[in-house]
Parts: structure tokens; sequence; C-alpha cells
């Protein structure tokens, strides 16, 4: 019989998350029934969606995420043993997966890993999973950069952000990066080639961003919402383009955020913006994979992992991730 391990929320968090809002439990797994496979986790996702829908569930349930598994023991053919997926069965060791239920409320699938070759199973979590294709797909479908036109990224320095950078970059973009931290805009502006870096914690991002983009701002890709984004919306050109991928600001609030009208530049500057969730993409999942896969192998797109190992720090490492305290993907070690 295997024993898992698993988080559960056991109260909806007010304010930042603390260590009481969660409980480490153990479940006794049944034996496995026609159509169903045990897998084991090796990675887990901490990601800043999870704050935002963790209030969403029951009392005592899984903390939702992602994960690289490995298949145990199968009585499914089309998943047999020793074979890695990924699947979006939270946060816990050992899984048992139904082969005719593949996805969820959120449209997060379970999938075979595709082979990445040399490269490491974690990043079937990040560039190579959700994060890569909510970048890969959320930029390019609804931005649809232009070369040399100006793009900004919010929340630059994180799992897709940094990768949103890098498809402009490729897209010959200039391209402007907004982070909290002088060591993330190094990384962004001296590995993955940023033409220029704000610092939100400490510079004026008005003032710096009529500095970097005097003509203003094409495109948009806004990871964290609040008074930031209508900073920026202030400043796009006339029919800019704004793909709204998440509002991290405003997920540990618990008031309402006050923030200036961005409604009158909207009209006036006649911008699109479009909100999106990444399984719109679900039919072409590995079109986004092998592209973005391609563009690491052709040393185009690089990548960061904040690697915490232990399932026992999964707390940790999200709260940790909510901070801002990583580079790149979060992820945990099993």
């Amino acid at each position: 019989m295997v024993i898992a391990k698993k988080w559960v929320v056991v109260q909806a968090s007010k304010g930042f998350p603390k260590i009481s809002d969660f409980k480490l439990e153990e479940e006794k797994l049944r034996p496995i029934e026609d159509g169903e496979f045990l897998v084991e986790a090796v990675y887990l996702s901490v990601d800043p969606y999870m704050r935002a829908y963790m209030s969403r569930l029951p009392k005592n349930s899984t903390m939702i995420g992602g994960q690289i598994a490995k298949i145990i023991e199968s009585k499914a053919p089309e998943f047999p043993t020793g074979k890695y997926i990924y699947s979006s069965t939270g946060w816990r060791t050992h899984s048992i997966i139904n082969s005719k239920q593949l996805s969820d409320d959120m449209g997060l699938l379970t999938i075979i890993l595709p082979d990445f070759g040399n490269l490491p199973l974690s990043l079937g979590l990040g560039i190579l999973g959700m994060p890569g294709n909510s970048a890969y797909f959320g930029f390019l479908e609804i931005c649809k950069p232009k070369q040399g036109e100006t793009v900004v990224v919010s929340g630059a320095a994180g799992a897709v952000g940094s990768h949103v950078v890098q498809i402009a970059k490729i897209k010959g973009c200039t391209v402007i990066g907004i982070a909290g931290s002088d060591e993330k805009g190094k990384w962004l502006t001296e590995e993955l080639g940023l033409d220029y870096f704000i610092n939100y914690k400490t510079q004026n991002i008005e003032e710096e961003l009529k500095k970097a983009a005097p003509n203003g701002v094409d495109c948009y890709f806004d990871n964290v919402g609040g008074e930031i984004s209508t900073t920026i919306l202030n400043q796009m050109k006339t029919f800019g383009r704004v793909s709204i991928c998440g509002s991290i600001s405003g997920y540990n609030a618990t008031e309402v955020q006050k923030i200036s009208s961005p409604y009158f530049t909207i009209v006036t500057k006649q911008l699109t913006l479009q909100g999106f969730i990444f399984s719109t993409w679900n039919h072409q999942w590995f079109e986004g994979i092998h592209a973005n896969l391609k563009w690491i192998q052709e040393e185009k797109l690089k990548y960061r992992e904040t690697v915490t190992e232990g399932f026992d720090n999964m707390f940790t490492a999200f709260t940790d991730m909510l901070q801002g305290k990583n580079l790149g993907k979060a992820v945990v070690k099993v």
C-alpha cells in the first residue's frame, strides 16, 4: 500500500498566506483499477495563480498545482510504467489518475512529457510547460508584436515574464522589463538581452519609461496589474495592444485596491486589452512546447530555475515565490 503525503488548505488565507492556513497530511492510497495509473511526484510547481485560486477551494482540499511525476504502476496501456507525465494533481507525492479524465475544471491537462533530450524534466513545469505556453501564445497571439516595436513586460524576471522578454527580442522588438531587484535587472539585461530595466521598488516607473520609450509603447504584457499597469497604459501608443496574464500585485490584498482609472487612456488611444487563460490553447499545446524547445536548442531562449529541495518545503517555496525571491521558474524537487 502506498502512503501519499499531501498539503491541504485548512482555511482561506487572509492577506499573505500563513503556514497555519495549510496542513501536511498522509493518505493511504487504494489499489489502482483498470484504466488508472499511479504516479510519484518528481518536481512540483509553485505559481502566482495558485494564490488567486486557493480561496475558491473547499476546506481541507489538496492545494492545487502542477507536477512532473513518474508512472510507477499502470493499468492504462496508453500510460505505461516508467514514463514521465505532467499533471495537475496538486501538492501531493503520489496520485491515482484515471486515463479517461485527463483534464480538470481549470483546463489543466495530464500529458506524457515529450522528449526533452538532455534538458531537465523540471522544464515541463516552466519554459516547456504551462508558463512557456502562456508566454508563447499569450504574447504572440494577443500582442502580435512586429519588428521594431517597443514592448514592456511587468514581472519580467518570473517564469512567464522572462520568457516573454526573450520572445520579444527574437521578434526584433525593443524590450523594457520591470521587476523588483537590481539582481534581477542584471540577469535580464546581461543574460537575456533586455534593452532597458526598471526597478519598480527604487525607481519612478513613469519617469524611467519616458526615458526608455520616448515615443510610447506598442505592446504591454501584464503580469502584475495595479498602479504599475495604469502607469504603463498611460504611455501606450494609439492602437497599442495589451495581453493580461495576471495581477499578482493584488493577490494578497485584504481590501479592494484603489488605483487610478486607465479608461480615458484606453478610449482615447483606442487600446486593445485582452485577458487570457492558458487552457485557451490546449488544442495547440505541443505546438507551443516544440516551438520553445526549438528556440532553446538554437540558443535563442535561456531559462533559469529556482529549486527548493524537499516536499516538506512546499509552503516556503510558495511564499518565497509570492515575495519575488525566485529568478525564473520556481520549482520544488521532491
